[in-house]
């Protein structure tokens, strides 16, 4: 199953920061993760990024992963400058007031999957 970005973001009660012109991009498959290197490591391209981070590192971590957005949880919003170079890479940004285990558990119960579906044993 999946759901568009414009779905997460209301099953999410979450503000829109960045590049609402995107919001139709169809998301399968999360990860919740604060550290950057195991994003890398384990994530999918076309999948959705939530963090508690909110510094440019993440946007460059789910660029060079091919995430297709970043769900910043408890309320966090990133300075303006990580905002303009999400927008540099047509990335959208959301915030939920929500915390890291509701916010997976809120898109698992949509659908969602996590990256152990794709993530094959090594």
């Amino acid at each position: 199953m999946s759901l568009t970005l414009e779905q997460i973001a209301q099953h999410l009660e979450a503000e829109v920061l960045t590049c609402p012109e995107h919001l139709q991009r169809q998301v399968s498959h999360a990860q919740g993760s604060d550290l950057m290197s195991d994003v890398l490591a384990f994530s999918n391209p076309d999948s959705l990024l939530l963090s508690g981070l909110v510094n440019a590192q993440v946007v460059r971590t789910a660029e060079v992963a091919g995430m297709l957005g970043i769900v910043f949880v408890r309320g966090k919003k990133p300075a303006e400058a990580v905002m303009l170079l999400a927008i540099e890479c047509e990335l959208p940004l959301f915030s939920t007031r929500l915390g890291m285990f509701d916010a997976c558990g809120t898109l698992f119960q949509q659908g969602i999957r996590g990256m152990s579906d794709l993530v094959r044993p090594r």
